[in-house]
């Protein structure tokens, strides 16, 4: 079912898609339907315990570069049975507001390392684990198939699934039978799905830090009607792989969600990407 003013069900995503602005990520768009079930008020995110994310880019730290993880290595590693913790952000921190950001050569390393590992994959699959603005926390699985291709899919008892074919994207509530469908073009899934990126040339970059841990780069989209978002995307510093990212609404809201048990090696089924208009009618492209 397509729905224009349903800010009930996906507030975030229609406020993003009217004004043609990708306001949240692709996990944290569902997160917003799904939460509107059960959540009538979000509350502000809890405060982090872990203060390696009051990032500023005046403040880099020194880079290492990652460990060469190989895709048999990778495909072989331990399934890891217990979902991952995700690291909230401090809900204080101090995000650098000038468009006119200066970096290092250090920072812009880190942020070419991380164009270049998202421009790399080509497949990748996994499980999630994501807390909402409240700090609820919901699971499940994902798949990605570039240029274009993802669905993530809500453990029961959520019943919200998302499937982009490429051009497409549909959030699909399966207990209701019904689904809305946007142009893939206006989420920030267009980071992740691309075939190449180069992140400071192709995003409003507001910060890039790296320690032990983590890299960590920021993106910032500025809208007139609906307000300023952010994007955090983590890779880790060791081996170079995504973790997690956090969307930050207009409202000042963080969804975060981290991954586990990647496989890049795997292609997933196609028929994983098909936007099934039979059995879930309507909801045309906005």
């Amino acid at each position: 079912m397509k729905r224009d003013t349903d800010y009930a069900a996906h507030p975030a995503l229609l406020r993003a898609s009217a004004a043609g602005l990708a306001a949240t990520f692709a996990v944290g768009i569902m997160m917003s339907a799904a939460q509107a079930q059960t959540t009538p008020l979000p509350r502000p995110a809890p405060k982090a315990r872990n203060v390696a994310f009051q990032v500023a880019a005046s403040e880099p730290q020194p880079i290492r570069p990652p460990a060469t993880i190989t895709p048999v290595q990778q495909a072989q590693a331990p399934r890891q049975t217990k979902p991952p913790e995700p690291v909230i952000p401090d809900p204080r921190r101090n995000v650098p507001a000038s468009i006119f950001m200066t970096f290092d050569a250090n920072q812009k390393a880190s942020a070419a390392k991380v164009s270049a590992y998202l421009s790399n994959l080509s497949n990748l699959s996994g499980n999630f684990v994501q807390v909402g603005p409240d700090g609820s926390k919901t699971t499940g699985d994902f798949y990605i198939q570039k240029p274009g291709k993802v669905r993530f899919e809500y453990d029961a008892p959520t019943p919200i699934a998302m499937v982009s074919d490429g051009q497409s994207l549909a959030v699909r509530d399966t207990k209701l039978a019904t689904q809305d469908i946007y142009p893939l073009s206006q989420t920030p899934l267009r980071y992740l799905l691309s075939d190449r990126i180069d992140l400071m040339k192709d995003t409003n970059v507001v910060a890039v830090t790296s320690d032990e841990l983590y890299t960590s780069v920021i993106i910032e989209e500025r809208n007139a009607v609906v307000g300023t978002s952010r994007l955090m995307l983590m890779i880790g510093t060791k081996d170079g792989q995504l973790k997690q990212w956090t969307i930050t609404d207009p409202q000042g809201y963080d969804t975060t969600v981290a991954i586990y048990n990647l496989d890049t090696v795997k292609k997933p089924d196609p028929g994983l990407f098909k936007i099934d208009f039979a059995r879930y009618p309507g909801g045309g492209a906005n």
